[in-house]
């Protein structure tokens, strides 16, 4: 009850409450709901403002206002030779530079490059410039590109698209209503730079040769001129001796070259970056670019708000390589001075490599391309790996090992008489000594090899396709004997790419291998068919040399980081000698082979082929070779020789080869070999000895 009470009372009070206090409460409740319904109507205004009336212009202003990654380039790596010097470094260069903005117009971009035009020259060697290149700036001209559409009668409903490209067709088909003078075509250069760059990539304008002038009038300019700049570019030198170009290679010097554009953008390349173009600087491009800085830029509108150094870069990584600088140019000095006592008249060049056996390394590599029509000879020391040569004799220990690993003769059963070849419907051959019969006698095999025998390699092959040869019969040999006699020479390198680790490098030549030609596979036994790279001898050469292991020749020997004083710094990448295959013969075979080379040198027999090179110290196994050829339409040889040292403990191999030769009588192939051979010992082994490598 006493609850009751409680709740009839206080009812009763509140219905007792003065009239004006029940009148306030519902008015403060109206004002503020007058209040929020004002504020919502506001709202509402404002919004319908914001995306409705001004939506698009504020989502552009969203989008210029970013944050993007701009880049810049670095120091491209150097290439250093196995004693530490120089042979491709980097010159530092002030240049021009310019930073595309993400939101750059192409009429921004012209004013820019016309302002910069007026203070820089830049000329082809710096910017390619091509037709469109010119019509492009013409047309970036209003008034020329508004004057051709009137001329044309474009209507004006068309695109501006479809304007631009009629127009451009239409100067295209017209080249004298658009030529541009020298001042023009170098803004036009300017203009091609600024306006093929990336949005916030940094690209050169002009990399050498800028002069004070113009660094100060572009520099009391800069304020005018959004994204140009004065910055610093480099360019290859070589401290060593601009010969090293033929065997490095080159880099681009106006931006990505044509034939590969496509697919350096796509690695991430910009237009205007320099990349290697051939040899080493294309083989090891990504190696020797390096990282680019990464600046993170802030803008809004045509403003930059704030950068940040995200990442500052890494210079390219450089290549230390076997190559011996001194030792190149001394091998290249070598066969320059002998290459004319050949009988050059009709020759179209000569090589050399000089190899370690059993590595792979490759300590120089040197040659001569000569043209026979002129007589200009130019520096080719990567001929040696693209330019076949029918190398003649030279290659006479692949054919017996050939002999000995197929069975038909034996380390203990391999006498033949040297006789001439006479079989029917084909011309007689015979060895050089024994054309006319006279001098016929029993051979060893290592004996063969000693006076160079023809004959005896023939009569090899002959019995490899299950052929006993006897004088005035048919030739019975069937097509397939090429591939058993191409078999064994593959083995050891010849006629296959070695696999060297610079781009280029060409398998040989191969002759026609059908019935009709059956009769040549008595040339190929002494390498008067095929033709093989001077690289390809070496390998040979050193498969023999090491007892059977073809390894891969290579010249990169590490790829080191740089200190930061600008030194060699720590090994990235050291490359490992790789055997490719190991040839299945016996040690007592190879033994045959090599006590044949040994005695090609150090024989007793009058028609013994190297005696020239017996003084020689360490002493040398080596194999001489004469191949007849026709050079110009005039008959004349290949000179060839490969050898190693020491015979007994081989560390080195030379193989060089002088095609289109007129004077096989001089000994140029041997002068050379036994030059190379001294000043190796004189300036490469010497060193080592001395812990200079």
């Amino acid at each position: 009850m006493k609850y009751l009470d409680r709740i009839r009372n206080l009812f009763n009070a509140k219905i007792s409450k003065p009239k004006n206090a029940q009148s306030i409460i519902p008015f403060r409740l109206n004002f503020l709901l007058w209040v929020v319904g004002l504020l919502l109507l506001l709202l509402a205004g404002r919004l319908f403002y914001l995306q409705v009336l001004n939506g698009t212009a504020y989502k552009a202003e969203v989008k210029r206002s970013d944050t993007t990654i701009q880049t810049n380039n670095v120091q491209r790596g150097m290439i250093y030779d196995t004693a530490g010097r120089v042979i491709v470094g980097n010159q530092t260069h002030q240049a021009i530079t310019y930073t595309k903005s993400a939101d750059v117009t192409n009429d921004q971009i012209y004013k820019i490059a016309k302002q910069l035009g007026s203070y820089v020259h830049v000329s082809n060697s710096d910017t390619r410039l091509t037709d469109r290149n010119q019509i492009d700036y013409y047309l970036a001209n209003k008034s020329n590109l508004n004057a051709v559409v009137r001329k044309l009668n474009i209507s004006k409903n068309a695109s501006d698209d479809s304007k631009y490209n009629k127009a451009v067709k239409y100067l295209t088909n017209h080249p004298s209503e658009w030529r541009l003078n020298a001042h023009q075509k170098s803004n036009a250069r300017i203009y091609s730079a600024m306006s093929g760059a990336y949005s916030l990539s940094t690209t050169y304008i002009k990399k050498t040769g800028v002069t004070a002038k113009e660094l100060a009038e572009v520099g009391e300019h800069l304020g005018e001129m959004p994204g140009v700049k004065i910055g610093t570019a480099w360019t290859r030198n070589y401290p060593q001796g601009n010969d090293f170009k033929s065997f490095t290679g080159t880099v681009s010097t106006t931006g990505l070259p044509s034939d590969e554009i496509n697919s350096l953008l796509s690695q991430g390349y910009s237009r205007n970056d320099s990349v290697g173009q051939s040899y080493l600087e294309k083989e090891f491009q990504s190696t020797l670019a390096g990282s680019k800085s990464q600046t993170e830029v802030t803008t809004s509108g045509n403003k930059v708000t704030n950068e940040v150094m995200k990442y500052r870069g890494k210079k390219g990584s450089n290549l230390v390589l076997t190559i011996n600088s001194k030792f190149q140019a001394k091998v290249q000095d070598i066969l320059k001075s002998n290459y004319a006592a050949a009988g050059n008249s009709y020759s179209s060049g000569c090589y050399a490599v000089v190899m370690n056996p059993n590595t792979g390394a490759i300590y120089a590599m040197a040659g001569i391309d000569r043209n026979p029509k002129t007589g200009k000879e130019t520096v080719d020391e990567i001929g040696a790996i693209n330019h076949p040569i029918t190398m003649g004799s030279v290659v006479k220990g692949a054919t017996v090992m050939g002999g000995l690993m197929s069975g038909v003769i034996t380390p203990n059963d391999n006498t033949l008489t040297d006789q001439p070849i006479k079989v029917e419907g084909i011309s007689q051959k015979s060895s050089w000594f024994n054309k006319s019969g006279s001098a016929s006698m029993a051979l060893t095999a290592p004996l063969a090899l000693e006076v160079s025998s023809n004959s005896y390699m023939m009569q090899l092959i002959m019995k490899e396709g299950g052929m006993n040869y006897k004088p005035n019969t048919a030739l019975t040999l069937k097509p397939d004997i090429f591939q058993t006699e191409r078999k064994y020479f593959n083995m050891f390198g010849l006629g296959v790419k070695t696999g060297i680790d610079l781009p280029g490098e060409t398998a040989g030549y191969t002759g026609p291998s059908d019935e009709k030609h059956v009769g040549s596979a008595l040339d190929l036994s002494y390498g008067n068919y095929d033709g093989y790279t001077t690289i390809q001898l070496a390998q040979y050469m050193s498969t023999i040399a090491n007892g059977g292991n073809r390894m891969r020749p290579y010249v990169v020997k590490e790829i080191r980081g740089t200190k930061a004083n600008g030194k060699l710094g720590r090994v990235e990448y050291t490359t490992q000698p790789q055997v490719q295959f190991t040839i299945p013969a016996s040690k007592a075979d190879f033994d045959t082979v090599r006590q044949g080379l040994y005695n090609v040198v150090h024989g007793s027999n009058a028609y013994i082929t190297g005696k020239p090179l017996a003084s020689v110290k360490p002493g040398i196994a080596g194999k001489t070779g004469t191949a007849e050829t026709v050079s110009e339409g005039h008959k004349t040889t290949t000179l060839s020789f490969a050898g190693y040292a020491p015979y007994d403990h081989p560390q080195v191999v030379v193989a060089l080869a002088i095609p289109g030769a007129t004077n096989d009588d001089g000994g140029a192939n041997l002068n050379m070999a036994k030059q190379i051979f001294n000043a190796y010992w004189k300036m490469v082994q010497s060193q080592k000895s001395n812990g200079n490598y």
